[in-house]
């Protein structure tokens, strides 16, 4: 028998860094079964790192390490032109040091996502998305990575028999061709409260979103990303949450 629909609710997620705060963690994980973590290069610190990894754990949120580019000031967003090597040792390095702070809450990284600007390079240029599979496979080849399916990281993944988790986003424009609208181009966020989250249900139950000019994208995703860091995100996850659940999709971690 088939059963109903499963899918996973993502959110970047511990991206303040000292006193700065940046969205609300600790509502966004009462509605998502997946945490994004970010590990200190392109937001977080130590304390925030800790902090999120414990309420994470208390929670049964699955604990993902969002790496990224080295770049705090500009919030990861601003993509680095760096030697493969030195892009792997960095990822490596971020993941390590969220799984320190997992660990010491009683559970482990279980996946890994890039961030903004290196999300978007390794989905396309074939050296960076080597790059972070080769991070992946050092540290820990067990470790399922989230990226956009049918890009280069998604076949570098496959390539080295490591697994991709195909995920859709809940508040991104997308274009006809399955790639996101660059952020900077008009209408690339969706703020509608009520179209993102059927759009969601869509996702979910028929496998498709409409492109920016109306046309369906077929996107097979097991997990739906919602953005923690954007004004109404939690009115916004929780719609999802709501809408997905009344149209009897099962909101489950895939790991």
């Amino acid at each position: 028998m088939v059963g109903p629909p499963v899918v996973d609710l993502n959110c970047d997620l511990g991206e303040g860094f000292g006193v700065w705060r940046l969205g609300d963690d600790e509502a966004l994980l009462d509605l998502v079964t997946s945490a994004n973590v970010a590990c200190g290069f392109h937001g977080g610190d130590p304390l925030t790192m800790r902090r999120v990894c414990e309420r994470a754990v208390e929670r049964g949120v699955a604990i993902g390490a969002q790496v990224g580019y080295r770049d705090l000031a500009g919030f990861g967003r601003r993509y680095i032109d760096m030697p493969a090597a030195e892009l792997t040792a960095e990822v490596i390095y971020q993941i390590g040091a969220l799984d320190a702070f997992c660990r010491v809450a009683g559970d482990r990284v279980r996946y890994v996502k890039p961030h903004g600007a290196l999300y978007h390079a390794a989905a396309s240029d074939p050296v960076q998305a080597a790059a972070v599979v080769a991070a992946v496979r050092a540290y820990d080849p067990g470790l399922p990575v989230l990226c956009l399916p049918g890009t280069e990281l998604a076949g570098e993944l496959a390539a080295a028999g490591l697994a991709a988790v195909p995920e859709a986003f809940a508040d991104r424009a997308y274009r006809c061709d399955g790639g996101l609208v660059a952020r900077g181009e008009p209408g690339a966020v969706l703020h509608e409260v009520a179209e993102v989250a059927a759009r969601c249900v869509r996702l979910a139950r028929e496998h498709t979103v409409a492109s920016v000019d109306g046309t369906p994208v077929a996107v097979r995703a097991r997990s739906i990303c919602v953005h923690g860091d954007t004004p109404g995100a939690v009115e916004m996850a929780r719609a999802v949450r709501a809408g997905l659940d009344a149209a009897g999709v099962r909101v489950a971690r895939f790991g």
